[in-house]
C-alpha cells in the first residue's frame, strides 16, 4: 500500500514534467488527475498533494488576474484547495479538475472582491462630522488629530471595525456581513480593537475615555 502511495506521487511528478511538452495530449492529462483524484477519494492524501503541485501556480496566476495581489491570491488559492479537501466528494468528473479548481477560485475571488468594495465604500463615504459613540473624546478636544492618526496606525481589521460599529453606526451583525465574521466574534475584534487604541494613546500620553 505503502508503495502504491509513494508510486502515486512520483508519477504526478513525472506527469507535471511532461505536462510541459506541447506534444502531450489533454486526454493523457485528463486521465492523470482523474486517476490521481480517485486515489484522493480512496484516502491517498499523496495524490491530492500531487494535484495540488500540478496546479497550485496556475491557479494564483489565474487569481491574481482579478485581485492583483499575490498575497491574497496565495491566500485565496489556499482556501480553494482546503474547501476541496473538506469536500471532495462534491467534484464532479463530468468537468476537467482545472476547471473544477478555477471555478472555485474565481467565485471566491469575487467574494473577496464584493467585500473590500463594499468596505472602500463604507470607509470613503463615511462622514467625520457625525457625532460618534465610541469616546466623546473624538472630535471634542485637541487631541483628536492624534486619535486619528493612531486610528490609521491599527491593523485593518480593528480599524475596520471600529470605523463600521461607531462611525457609521451599523450593527454588529452588519459589520460581521462586511468583514465575514459572526456576532460574538465582531464584539470581540471590537473589544481588541479599543484596547490596543487605549493603549497606543495612554502610552503617548493621551488620556482615553470611553
Amino acid at each position: 500500500m505503502q508503495f502504491i502511495k509513494t508510486f502515486s506521487f512520483l508519477n504526478c511528478i513525472n506527469s507535471r514534467k511532461r505536462n510541459t511538452n506541447i506534444f502531450v495530449r489533454k486526454e493523457q492529462v485528463l486521465e492523470e488527475d482523474k486517476y490521481l483524484y480517485n486515489n484522493f477519494l480512496k484516502g491517498d492524501m499523496d495524490s491530492f498533494k500531487c494535484l495540488i503541485l500540478k496546479y497550485k501556480n496556475n491557479l494564483i496566476y489565474f487569481l491574481l488576474k482579478y485581485v492583483k495581489d499575490i498575497q491574497i491570491a496565495e491566500d485565496i488559492s489556499q482556501d480553494v484547495f482546503v474547501y476541496i479537501l473538506v469536500n471532495k466528494k462534491k467534484y464532479n468528473f463530468k468537468y476537467s479538475f482545472k476547471t473544477y479548481l478555477f471555478l472555485i477560485g474565481k467565485s471566491r475571488a469575487l467574494n473577496y472582491l464584493k467585500r473590500e468594495k463594499k468596505k472602500l465604500e463604507i470607509i470613503e463615504n463615511m462622514k467625520i462630522d457625525v457625532e460618534p459613540s465610541l469616546e466623546n473624546y473624538i472630535f471634542k478636544n485637541e487631541a483628536s488629530e492624534r486619535l486619528l492618526e493612531e486610528l490609521k496606525n491599527l491593523k485593518p481589521e480593528y480599524r475596520d471595525v471600529i470605523y463600521l460599529t461607531n462611525f457609521e453606526s451599523l450593527s454588529y451583525r452588519e459589520a460581521g456581513k462586511i468583514l465575514g465574521k459572526n456576532e460574538k466574534q465582531i464584539k470581540t475584534l471590537l473589544y481588541n480593537a479599543k484596547q490596543t487604541l487605549k493603549n497606543n494613546l495612554e502610552r503617548k500620553g493621551f488620556r482615553y475615555e470611553e
